[in-house]
C-alpha cells in the first residue's frame, strides 16, 4: 500500500511558480528567436538528412591499402560529420556488410533501424603500382527504383595527403548535392600565425587542422594573414627595418612577391572579393587611418579622416561597396561600417571593447570579438559574436571559455574559425556560426590570428 505525500499547493505558491514561469519565457524565447534568424541566415536551420558513410570495400592486396583505407574512411566520415547540414549514423549502427559496388549493397538494412539512413555513401579502395583508386557512390536508401544520386571515380599517387584530398573531394561532392547547392568547405585552408619555429611566421593547415606546415621564414615577426580570393597569395604584416609593412607571399611560386607598401606602420591588410583590391590601416599620415590600394599597393586612396585610431577593415564581399573596421574616435574600440569610399558611416556596437570584424560571405552578418563589460573589476569576457547588420540584432557565441578573438568565416557561411587564449596558451579553434561544435584546431606552440580561405 502506498501512500501519498503530496500536499495541496497553495495560492501563493502558485503565483509563484507562474512570475518564475514568466521570468524564465521572456528571458529564454529572445534567445531561441536570435539562435534561430542566425541558423536561418547561416544555412543550418535546414532539416539534417540522415546519412550514412560505410567504410569503403578494400579492393587489392597491396600493404598500403589498409592503412590509407583507414584514412580514407576517417576523413569521408569527419568532413561530412563536419558539415553541419547532417544527421550522420554512427558507425556502430551500421550493417555489418561493406559494399563497394552498387550490385553489392543491400539499401533495406541501410534504411532500416538502427541506422534509419536516408541516404548512404560507399564505395571501393585500392592501391596497386604507387596509386590510388577509389569508386565512390551516394545512394538515396528510400529510392529503391532509382537510388543512384552520385558516382565519383578518382585517382592519384598513393599518398597519406592524396588519401585526404581525395576524401575531401568526394565529401564535397557530397554537401554540394544534398546541403542546398552550397560548396562544402572540406578542400578549403586555413591561415594562421605560428611561433613553432622560433618566429611568428605564416602557416597554412588544412580546415580540420591535418598538414599544418609554415609558409614563410622571415625571421622576424609576421601577423594578420588574408588569402586571396584566388588562393594564389598571402597579404600580411611583417616588422622589418624601417617598421611594420605589408608584405606578399605567393602560393603558386612559394617565395615572397613585391608589394609596394604605403609607408607609416602599416597593418591589418584584406582582400575584396574580387581580389581587384586591398583594405588595410597605415599611420603614414600621422593617425592610423583605413586606406585601399589595388593589388599591388598602387593608386593608394585614403578612406577615413578623424582623430583617433582605424585599424582592421574587412570588405562585404557581397558588394564590396561597404567596409567594416574598428575605430576609437569615441574612446574604447568600436565596430563601424562605411561605405568604401568613406560615406555613410554607422557605429555598429554600442559600448564595451570591440574588435577583429569579419562579414559574412553573404553580407548578411558580422562576427567579431567584445567584451560588452569591458572595465577594472568589471565581470566581462571576451567572446565572439555574430551581429546582423540590417537590424543591429546581436547573438553570443562563446561563453565562459577564455580569451576569444580573430573570427574568419569559411566560404559556406555555416562556419568560424578563431583564436582562444586560456589558461596561458593560444591556439585555434572551430565552431558552427551558431556557436556549437566547438573543435581546438592546434595544439603545439602559439597559434593565432586565424584567416579562412575564399574556397
Amino acid at each position: 500500500m502506498t501512500i501519498s505525500s503530496k500536499k495541496p499547493i497553495s495560492s501563493s505558491s502558485r503565483s509563484l511558480f507562474l512570475l518564475f514561469g514568466i521570468i524564465l519565457l521572456a528571458t529564454t524565447v529572445p534567445l531561441l528567436q536570435a539562435q534561430d534568424w542566425v541558423r536561418t541566415g547561416t544555412n543550418l536551420g535546414v532539416q539534417k538528412i540522415r546519412l550514412a558513410a560505410a567504410d569503403f570495400k578494400a579492393a587489392s592486396a597491396d600493404p598500403q591499402t589498409a592503412p590509407l583505407k583507414g584514412v580514407f574512411d576517417s576523413t569521408l566520415y569527419n568532413d561530412l560529420k563536419n558539415a553541419g547540414v547532417f544527421d550522420m549514423v554512427s558507425k556502430s549502427m551500421a550493417p555489418t556488410q561493406t559494399p563497394g559496388s552498387p550490385q553489392e549493397i543491400n539499401l533495406s538494412a541501410w534504411a532500416a533501424a538502427p541506422s534509419n539512413a536516408e541516404m548512404v555513401a560507399f564505395g571501393s579502395f585500392s592501391v596497386d603500382g604507387g596509386h590510388v583508386a577509389v569508386l565512390g557512390y551516394l545512394f538515396d536508401a528510400k529510392n529503391a527504383q532509382s537510388p543512384q544520386v552520385l558516382g565519383k571515380q578518382y585517382s592519384d599517387t598513393a599518398t597519406e595527403e592524396n588519401t585526404r584530398r581525395i576524401a575531401h573531394r568526394f565529401a564535397d561532392e557530397i554537401i554540394l548535392r544534398l546541403g542546398g547547392g552550397i560548396n562544402g568547405i572540406a578542400e578549403t585552408k586555413i591561415y594562421f600565425v605560428s611561433n613553432r619555429t622560433g618566429n611568428k611566421e605564416i602557416w597554412s593547415m588544412d580546415y580540420d587542422g591535418q598538414d599544418q606546415h609554415p609558409l614563410t621564414h622571415l625571421g622576424t615577426i609576421s601577423i594578420s594573414p588574408r588569402i586571396s580570393p584566388d588562393n594564389s597569395r598571402v597579404a600580411f604584416c611583417s616588422l622589418g627595418k624601417e617598421g611594420w609593412a605589408i608584405r606578399m607571399y605567393s602560393l603558386e611560386l612559394g617565395r615572397m612577391v613585391s608589394f609596394e607598401s604605403p609607408g607609416g606602420t602599416t597593418l591589418s591588410p584584406a582582400w575584396s572579393s574580387d581580389g581587384s583590391r586591398l583594405a588595410f590601416s597605415s599611420s603614414k599620415s600621422g593617425d592610423p587611418e583605413i586606406y585601399t590600394s589595388n593589388a599591388s599597393g598602387g593608386e593608394v586612396h585614403r578612406v577615413t579622416a578623424f582623430r583617433g585610431p582605424d585599424v582592421s577593415p574587412v570588405w562585404n564581399p557581397k558588394s564590396n561597396a561597404q567596409i567594416a573596421w574598428v575605430s576609437g574616435r569615441s574612446g574604447l574600440p568600436q565596430i563601424y561600417i562605411m561605405d568604401s569610399d568613406g560615406a555613410n558611416i554607422q557605429r555598429m556596437t554600442d559600448g564595451g571593447y570591440a574588435t577583429s570584424p569579419s562579414w559574412s560571405p553573404s553580407g548578411q552578418f558580422l562576427a567579431f570579438s567584445w567584451n560588452r563589460k569591458y572595465g577594472p573589476g568589471a565581470p566581462g569576457g571576451q567572446d565572439i559574436y555574430i551581429m546582423d547588420i540590417a537590424s543591429k540584432r546581436w547573438v553570443q557565441l562563446t561563453h565562459e571559455a577564455g580569451s576569444n578573438d580573430f573570427p574568419s568565416w569559411s566560404p559556406d557561411g555555416r562556419h568560424l574559425v578563431f583564436q582562444r587564449q586560456e589558461n596561458g596558451r593560444i591556439e585555434i579553434w572551430s565552431m558552427l556560426a551558431d556557436g556549437t561544435e566547438q573543435q581546438q584546431l592546434t595544439h603545439d606552440g602559439w597559434n593565432a590570428m586565424p584567416n579562412w580561405s575564399w574556397k
